[in-house]
């Protein structure tokens, strides 16, 4: 590739429910071919571990960022987790983000994983940065955890890069005071963007960090009218009725929305009856059903219609304060005309 690399922006790997993990491996080659700036790997817990999949992703790669966005610090243990992150670091000659978030607490509920805290992700990036710089930990007792002996190696002196995946309030101060990156998510308001990236830049600047040192990614749903119908659809009704299905009553909170409309959609008596994500399993028709019970404002937060107005949309998201912006939902391949459009703007 002969243009120059787009560090502000990036993309997700294995976007959706991919029908084989090796996807992921033609997803890297053409992201990088492209130009994208970092490639994000979400974790399910399906075919979709974090872990296996930035050890394949950095194998087929050369000069793209790969992070998590993102894993939970503890499922598993913090001398794994270091291990996994010096690992990929080596791997990819420091191309690699640590990237952690809370979870989704009705499957860490089921699952009898325990609900995450801002203390805890506090307590694990202090652990972290300790063992990177070659220090021997001994008798931890804090809130992630309490371990008689950690370390990684004593002639380490590294820094690992973390970003944290961030909604409410807490999250993202915690981004601003200790965290290099913060993840925000999709369908999000201008207006919540806006105040979500102030929040972050505002809590790096009283912990006397600068605020240009903490960059606030736009994770923003962009789907192109050049994909088939019943794939755009699947990529904004279905991922968002699947959000409103996981952590519904926060997301509404986040953006001010009405929740009448929230417990409309969960009284339907298809939604009600649904036993698996809308982004896993709905027809086309039953998309086309759950798109009446979402008002067209919940939908708007994203790049639709043409390259071109795809691109404007994007670029809206820096005029909110953001500094990256994941192009969210889609591969390399289906965001090429996008990518091509931005790049002729940029040279414009």
């Amino acid at each position: 590739m002969d243009e120059p690399v787009l560090h502000e922006l990036g993309f997700y790997a294995l976007a959706g429910q991919p029908e084989s993990s090796r996807e992921l491996l033609a997803e890297i080659t053409d992201g990088e071919a492209l130009g994208f700036g970092t490639a994000f790997i979400s974790e399910r817990y399906n075919k979709k571990e974090a872990a296996t999949l930035c050890g394949a992703a950095a194998a087929v790669s050369e000069s793209i960022t790969i992070e998590t966005a993102a894993t939970n610090h503890n499922t598993r243990h913090p001398m794994v987790t270091a291990g996994y992150a010096r690992t990929m670091q080596s791997l990819t000659d420091g191309r690699f983000v640590l990237g952690l978030g809370r979870g989704i607490a009705r499957l860490q509920d089921a699952y009898g994983i325990d609900r995450i805290t801002t203390a805890q992700l506090e307590d694990f990036v202090s652990i972290m940065r300790r063992l990177f710089a070659g220090e021997v930990i001994f008798g931890h007792d804090g809130p992630a955890g309490s371990f008689p002996v950690l370390h990684l190696d004593a002639e380490l002196d590294d820094y690992l890069p973390m970003s944290l995946t961030a909604f409410g309030d807490n999250s993202l101060s915690l981004g601003g005071r200790c965290f290099d990156e913060v993840v925000l998510h999709t369908y999000f308001t201008d207006e919540t963007t806006r105040r979500c990236v102030a929040t972050v830049k505002n809590a790096a600047a009283d912990a006397g960090r600068d605020p240009a040192d903490v960059r606030v990614w736009s994770c923003f749903a962009t789907v192109g009218n050049h994909l088939r119908e019943e794939d755009r659809i699947m990529k904004t009704v279905g991922r968002l009725a699947t959000y409103l299905q996981g952590y519904g009553d926060l997301l509404v909170a986040t953006n001010n929305w009405d929740p009448a409309v929230l417990e409309a959609f969960r009284a339907d008596e298809l939604v009600a009856g649904f036993g698996s994500g809308f982004d896993v399993s709905a027809t086309t028709e039953q998309l086309e059903h759950v798109a009446t019970l979402l008002p067209d404002e919940w939908l708007a937060p994203a790049a639709t219609g043409t390259p071109a107005e795809c691109v404007d949309a994007i670029r809206g998201q820096f005029a909110l304060g953001c500094d990256g912006v994941i192009l969210h939902g889609a591969t390399p391949t289906e965001l090429m005309p996008i990518v091509a459009a931005y790049r002729a703007a940029a040279a414009s």
